[in-house]
This record gives C-alpha cells, structure tokens and sequence, in this order.
C-alpha cells in the first residue's frame, strides 16, 4: 500500500458499474482528473462496463481494461490498482473490501459498509490484519448544513445531549423506486434500515459523539408489495414496465426508455445478466419494509427517536436535538410534493428529480430565551451538496476530520442490523450481544 500523502496521482479501479457508480468515473475523468487515474473496471455485466468507458473517452482518455470478478484480484495486480472504490450489490461490499485490503489496497465503499455481521466482521478482521484504509461513502457528513449542525453541537450551546429525534420521510418517486430494484430483496441490501437509514445513524453516531448500545424497533410492508396494492386499490398487472402496456398510465412504473442513460445502463444490457431495474413495486418478492420506528439508546446515555417511511407525499426531514441547554431544530424539505405527470422536472417517468429545491431552517432554542433562527446555506448539487465535497476530500487527499472509516460504518451498520433483528424478535438487541452471537 503506497502512503498517502505521496504526491503521484492515486490509481483507482472501480467494481460494480452501475448508475452510482457513474459519480466516481466522471470524478476521475472530468472534476478531478488531476488527482487520481482511474486503470480499470470491473463487474458481471460488460454492457455497463462499456457506458462507463464511453464516458472515460468522451473525457479525452483512453479506454481502461474491464475485468469479470473472478478476476478482481488479478486485476488489482495488474493495474497497480492503489484503492478500489466499492459500488456493487450491498452483500457483496465485503468480499471486494477484504480481497482489496489482503492485496494491499486501500478501499473506498458506498454505504453501507456491508450488508450482515458476517462481511463486518471480515473487514474489521481484515483491516486489524493489513492496516489498510476502509472509507464509507457517507456524503450526507459533507452536507454543509450537517457539517453546521455537528460544529454547533460540539459548541456545547445546548449542552449534554440527552435525545435526538429524526423523521426522514421518502416520497413517492424516491421511496418507490427501492422497492423496483434489488434493494427490495432484504438478503440484498439489509433492508432499508441498512441500505438508506445507515447514513442517517452515522450522522446521529457523528453529531453527538456515540456509538448505540441498545436497539428496539418496528417495522412492516405497509404500503407497497402485491397485497398492499390490492387492499389500497394501486396494483397493475404486470412485472415490469418495460414492454407492458398496463404500466402505461401507473405513476409508480418506471420507465427506462425515457431515458438515454437508464437505457444504455440497464435495458441494453439485460441480456447478460437478466436484471430488471423496472419491476411493479406492487408486485410479489419484496421483503424489506416500507414504515420503520426505531429506538437506540447510545453509550452517552442519550437516545434516539428515529422513523422512517417511504411513500410520504413530500420529501425532506426533521431532525430535533435536545440537550441540557436547549434544543436545536433543523427543517429540511426537499420536495413539498410529487406530481403523477412527466413534466420538466420529472423527464424521466417514474424516477426521482433532481433536488434543486430544498428549502431549511435551523432554530436554536435556549433555556430561558426566546428561539433564534440560525442563518444556513443549502448547498448547491445532489446530497444538498455532499457528493462534490466528498469528491474532493477522497480525492484531493485533505484530512478535514469528516472522512469515516470502517469504524463509523461499523456502527452505523449495526444500528440498521440491530433493529432488523429486533424486528424480527419483538425485543430489544443489545448490540454487543448481537456481535457475541455471531462469532
């Protein structure tokens, strides 16, 4: 593993090349092209892998090497690769992090850091082993109103926190399309509490200082799935969108021939692999929930009130912060609604529009003093600004103390995993007995 404050350009290799992916290609290939060389691509399906080298040479550069996973390893070798960016299936995030770690590579993984005990107990266990780097993805740290928030909080202006409480409703377009895709399938993705709510733990873990101690939780497939579309008067007949005329008029169907991107990327290469990114959210299969309560009580002593949804009419958060000062109150909304018609802001039906709406607020409540709203700046791109920041701190190298490691995925992780057994149990996880169980 070459130090990381050597001055020569980093030689990244990318696994997994699907829509998330593209960020990282673009970032090595257009924002930051002078601050590391992407040498390779790997993935099952060599469709994908070309659209990502389309964009590689219409950035000037020469197409890279594609390589299947059986031979990941060879191509770590090969290429020089110095760190490995994880954008694959989350279940398989551990197998590409340790084979990169033992290779003596660094890795870089979208969140979250893997889907099950088993893959974080690897990564840690490999890490231990080689001193490697592990970063985790969690671009909503570099959102420059998160980053606000946390300076706050560590200003001690509302003291010792004692509860946090956050609502993060997911609207129609975004909520939904978890549900087309394999986050639907739980032994995939860990379910929403570890696929989406991991970022949103990490944030609570890096806000007020802690790790969770104790989790208990409820969650169910309220709204979508085959029997809920049916009691609620939403199913369509059909399996998916693409060819089907039932899906026509249905505001959940995504279609991908709507767009360029999606159909280079997912529809031109269902022929190796099979895969369906436009299955009917109202369709049998899915196994992951949809409402989710959570509660975590953390080795501060503080706690955490937390839910989830995913079909609200509008999209955005709450988050509530009481301390033994005061309280602090961030309101974050990033669609008032969603509307069922193809329209500017929603050219591609079915998907998500770019959030270049949100409006926030911040309030500081003091004891004995009337409330004070704080000035804050939303930033500017996709995560209220968070990916372009990250982009920069992973690859122009600055240590800002926001970068999380393997440690913070960690618990961010077992935050989702916990609640996904208490769950599953109707009681409370102690999370260090969660880990004991498992080995």
């Amino acid at each position: 593993m070459r130090c990381v404050n050597d001055t020569t350009p980093r030689r990244y290799a990318i696994v997994g090349t699907g829509s998330r992916a593209r960020m990282y290609t673009w970032a090595l290939t257009v924002s930051h092209r002078n601050q590391g060389r992407l040498v390779a691509l790997c993935d099952t399906n060599r469709t994908r892998m070309a659209v990502h080298n389309r964009i590689i040479t219409d950035a000037g550069f020469q197409a890279v090497p594609t390589y299947t996973p059986d031979d990941f390893t060879r191509m770590l070798a090969r290429e020089r690769v110095d760190e490995v960016i994880v954008c694959t299936v989350d279940r398989t995030h551990a197998h590409y992090v340790v084979a990169a770690l033992e290779a003596g590579a660094d890795a870089i993984t979208e969140k979250p850091l893997t889907a099950d005990l088993d893959g974080l107990h690897r990564i840690n266990e490999a890490q231990a082993r080689t001193g490697g780097r592990v970063t985790v993805g969690f671009n909503y740290r570099y959102n420059p109103v998160h980053r606000q928030l946390r300076e706050l909080i560590a200003s001690d202006v509302i003291g010792e926190i004692g509860s946090v409480h956050f609502e993060w409703l997911l609207d129609l377009r975004h909520g939904a399309d978890y549900f087309r895709r394999w986050h639907r399938d739980k032994t995939q993705s860990g379910g929403l509490l570890v696929h989406k709510a991991s970022h949103h733990f990490d944030l609570v873990n890096w806000w007020i200082g802690a790790r969770p101690t104790e989790v208990f939780a409820r969650g169910d497939l309220f709204f979508y799935g085959d029997a809920n579309g049916r009691r609620h008067g939403l199913a369509a007949d059909y399996d998916r969108t693409h060819g089907s005329s039932s899906a026509a008029d249905d505001p959940f169907a995504l279609h991908m021939s709507d767009s360029p991107d999606l159909s280079a990327l997912y529809l031109d290469a269902e022929h190796e692999d099979g895969y369906h990114r436009d299955q009917n959210v109202f369709g049998p299969g899915i196994t992951i929930e949809d409402d989710m309560s959570v509660l975590v009580t953390y080795d501060t002593g503080a706690r955490l009130s937390y839910h989830l949804v995913a079909y609200a009419p509008w999209e955005g958060y709450r988050i509530s912060l009481t301390g033994s000062r005061g309280r602090l109150e961030l309101d974050m909304t990033e669609f008032e609604y969603t509307s069922p018609h193809q329209d500017e802001t929603t050219p591609v039906r079915g998907m998500p529009a770019p959030k270049e709406n949100t409006t926030a607020r911040l309030w500081l409540r003091r004891h004995w003093q009337p409330p004070e709203e704080i000035p804050i700046a939303v930033g500017e791109g996709s995560h209220g600004g968070g990916d372009q920041v990250m982009l920069s701190s992973l690859f122009g190298g600055a240590d800002d103390g926001i970068r999380p490691d393997h440690a913070d995925g960690g618990n961010a992780l077992l935050t989702g995993l916990a609640a996904n057994a208490s769950i599953a149990s109707g009681t409370p996880i102690r999370v260090d007995d969660l880990l004991k169980a498992q080995r």
